[in-house]
Parts: C-alpha cells; structure tokens; sequence
C-alpha cells in the first residue's frame, strides 16, 4: 500500500513540473484525493481565493465514516482555532466605536480576573489576551476545556486562572494559550452587552452572508450537512462523538464552511471593506491585527526564505518569499482546519478537514502556495508523509518501551500491586479532585470533573503507573507519579503525557494533586 501511494505522489509530482505558476481546479482534485489516501482522512475541503473571488471551492470523501455522505464545499466543520481571529475582530469593532482600546485593563472590564502574580494581573491589557505572551506554559490549563464533556463553567475558567503558575516572564515568550481568549469573548459579551456568541452571528456573519455559519455547534438548526470528527483508535480511522465546550467558543467554536469563509477572507483581505461600500473595521484597526505582536523564533529560512515570524491579534504571521504571510490553524478532536492569506497577491487557502492530521492540509496548502509562489522541485505530500512516518516511528519507540515496562511487571511474580497506599481523594488548585480506587480488582484513575479522564491505572516502575484511559481517540494516556509521605503513604502525585505526540491541550505536566482524603 505504501509503495503504491509513494508511486502516486512521484506521479503527481511530475504532473506539477509541467505548471507555469498557476495550480489549476484539476490539479488540486488529483492532490486532494492523494492526500485523502495517504493521510487516511475521510474527508476534506478546499477552498481557493484569487483576486477578491472564491475561484476553487469543492469538498473531497465523506463527511463520515458511518454514513459515508459525499463533502460538498457548503459541508460544515469546525473551524476550531481560526475562531480566534473572530474574537479579535469583534474586540476591534468595539475599539471602532470607541468602547475599548487595545491597551485597556483586563480588570477593568472583568474584576474578578486574576493571575498568578498580582502585577501580571494589574498589567494585563486586551492586547495581552489574544498575544500568547501572558507567561503561562504552552496550553497551560485547557484540561478545563478539553477534552470535551467536562463540568468546568465560564465562571470556573476565568477564576481558576489565578492558580497557573507561569513558566516564562510576562510579555517575553509566545506560547500558545486558549483560555485567554476565553476571557477576551467575555470582556466582547459585557462591552456590548451582547453574548460573543450573538455578536459574532449578528455583527460580522449576517452582514457578510455567511448564512450557514454558527457561533457554535449548538446552534446549527439542522445537521444533515455537517462532518463528524475521526480519530485513530488502536490503529484505525474511526468516526468519534462531535462534541465540544460551548464555554470555550471565543477559543474555538465556530461552525463554517469553505463558502461562507471565503466572505470572511475576502473581507480580511480588502481591509474590512465589504458588500457595497461597507466597512466591518477601520483599515487602522485592521493593520493591528496584522501587525507583530508576539516574535516567533525561526529555525531557518527553509523553502519560503522566511526570516521574521510572529503572532499578530488572532493570526500567525510570517515572510515568504518576501510576501507577508497571514495564517491559522484549528483543532479539535478529530478535526483540523487551517486558513492561509498572502495579501499582496490576493490569495487565500482554505483546507478543513475531518481527521486530525496537520500533515494532510499542510502537504495541499503548500501545493496550492508553491504553484502561485512561482516555487518548484518539492514534494509536499511525500514531505510531509515522510516527516510524519519518522515522527511516528519515533513515538511508537517511547510507547512501545512504556508497555513492555508495564507487561514485564505484570509478568513478575505476585506482582499485583498493592495500592492501599495510593488509592485515596486528591486534589488540584484548578483542576479539581480525582479519585484513585479500585474498580473491577484494578487500580483506577477518575477526574470528577472531566470524566473522559477515566481509566486503569497500570504499575510501571516504582510509585509511577501508567493511566490509561479507556477513550483510545484521545491518545494522551499519561505517566501518573505519586510522592509519598514518611510513612510510605501518597501525599499526591503528578502527571506527564507519555506520547511525544499528545496534543498540548492535555496539560497534564500543570497538574500537582494534593491528597485531601
């Protein structure tokens, strides 16, 4: 099988040697289809938008697994992080008419918002929430937001945030962060006095006629055109539960498709002007969003001669080929998407699709991009089959060495462990209790409030066990490292993802669990 996709990706490429510049419709079918077979993905959709007008706009395989219902480029998906962008816009709107600024107090307009040091907390300013420079570690909290299906409310987010410790000064160091802008979407809601959710429909959606969109998955009238997220799971592509926190929207929630986010960039691009003389946003708001916020290091110039990098308010931003490059991606469980704009040429790439492989839209938008970009001679499917192939070979050593620690002690002789030390109720700042007992005659992890976070624990070396958790789509299974007191007891533990591979979202490593009973 992998010969044959290797044979197709060499064929392909010769295909591409014989293009001038310019990528045509057909082009992009033969590499979606490629890319759906090599990467295993469902279903994919692609938009393209040249010159102010969407000149490509199509969907790729199923929508799902189980119904096996063809994609169409009106085929909705989970936009996830690219919602961020939305946020920034709707606070830039508010700026426009005059409510806020950039450089305003967080607390001014939320009083109950506190970090873990009270100078970072009476610094912190708007621009601050969607920079990624706030001092927190990558991720830092999102167990309160994922996985989904979790108790943690709004209130509960915003307030816990006092507790992250940091990991980096203020404003010196990007990493990425949802729940600040969790905090932004609240700040939009009592500036306006509208829901983020209801502002983002009502002030930017409606008036660009993105009809099918929605704040949220909650708020789609009818799901008979929407995807449903895929996963490997022990091994296998398969369809997962859609689910996501609706507390988590400004981060991440909106639904779309390829047609209604072509009106989105096309308005993006033109600076805010949209319909008939209609502006969204100021030209002077607009060059704020794309301007360097937070600086990104650069490993090398690579095949784009890229040199600067940074994060605006809501995008990446970087040099390629000397255009100026404005992009962003999303994920959530079982869905990627990823949205790129070279203003200057007046070209947008949209690719969303149902399975989380980044290695399926990056090998179509680059192709997309090389072939405006006048770049030739790279494979970027076999590229990014090849740097996946390694990543995974090299995850699978670590795990594989994991699980032979854990069958050799289970081979040991009365090697059932006892874990009367350890079963007992333990306790974080911010994530909330979680109960270690025993369940069917086997030591148990259970969070009381993100129940996905549930499964056995298995003993590996000393006070350290492996919790592995019985949803397999979420591959995140964690190192559980207990400390015990001078009597031999567990005083608590901490955690640390096993995978290299785990997304940052499970921020296991933020966790110190104190036992409380």
């Amino acid at each position: 099988m992998k010969k044959h996709l290797l044979a197709s990706v060499l064929l392909l490429a010769i295909s591409f040697k014989s293009v001038a510049q310019v990528i045509t419709s057909a082009q992009i079918d033969s590499l979606t289809e490629l890319v759906l077979k090599t990467f295993d993905v469902p279903g994919i959709s692609v938009g393209v938008i040249k010159d102010g007008k969407l000149i490509h706009a199509k969907g790729y395989g199923v929508k799902s697994l189980r119904t096996m219902q063809k994609v169409d480029e009106n085929t909705l998906f989970g936009v996830a992080s690219n919602s961020k962008a939305f946020t920034s816009a709707a606070l830039g709107m508010l700026i426009d008419e005059g409510k806020l600024k950039w450089d305003d107090k967080v607390t001014d307009y939320t009083p109950e918002f506190k970090m873990y040091d009270p100078y970072v907390t009476d610094a912190f300013t708007i621009r601050d929430l969607l920079t990624h420079r706030s001092g927190l570690g990558l991720g830092a909290g999102d167990l309160m937001m994922f996985p989904d299906s979790n108790f943690f409310t709004k209130k509960d987010i915003i307030h816990n945030l006092r507790y992250l410790k940091p990991v980096s000064s203020f404003r010196t160091k990007f990493d990425y962060d949802n729940n600040l802008y969790i905090v932004a979407g609240e700040v939009i809601a009592r500036v306006s006095g509208m829901s983020w959710e209801d502002f983002i429909e009502q002030r930017i959606m409606q008036p660009l006629g993105m009809t099918a969109s929605r704040a949220s998955i909650s708020r789609i009238p009818h799901r008979n055109n929407i995807v449903m997220p895929h996963a490997p799971v022990n091994g296998k592509v398969a369809t997962i539960d859609i689910e996501w926190d609706e507390d988590a929207n400004a981060a991440g929630g909106i639904v779309s498709n390829i047609t209604d986010l072509s009106k989105w960039l096309i308005m993006q691009m033109d600076k805010g002007k949209y319909g008939d003389g209609k502006k969204m946003f100021s030209e002077e708001v607009h060059n704020d969003f794309w301007a360097a916020q937070t600086i990104l290091n650069v490993g090398g110039p690579g095949a784009y001669n890229t040199h600067f990098a940074a994060y605006g308010l809501g995008w990446f931003l970087r040099d390629a080929k000397g255009y100026k490059e404005v992009s962003h991606t999303g994920g959530l469980a079982g869905i990627v998407t990823q949205i790129t704009l070279i203003p200057e040429l007046k070209l947008g790439i949209i690719v969303l699709t149902n399975q989380q492989s980044g290695a399926a839209f990056n090998s179509i938008t680059n192709t997309i991009k090389d072939s405006y970009l006048g770049i030739k001679g790279f494979d970027r499917v076999k590229q990014q089959y090849d740097r996946t192939v390694k990543n995974e070979a090299e995850a699978k050593k670590i795990t594989d060495s994991i699980w032979a620690g854990i069958s050799a002690q289970q081979k040991l002789a009365g090697s059932k462990a006892d874990i009367s030390n350890f079963t007992g109720t333990y306790a974080d700042q911010w994530f909330g209790d979680v109960v270690i007992s025993i369940k069917n005659g086997q030591p148990w992890f259970d969070s009381k409030k993100s129940p996905k976070l549930s499964g056995v624990l298995l003993p590996f070396k000393g006070n350290t066990f492996v919790a592995k958790w019985n949803d397999r789509s979420m591959d995140a299974d964690a190192f559980v490292k207990f400390e015990l007191d001078e009597n031999g007891k567990a005083s608590g533990f901490k955690m640390a993802a096993i995978s290299p591979l785990t997304d940052f979202s499970f921020d296991f490593q933020d966790l110190d669990l104190k036992r409380v009973k």
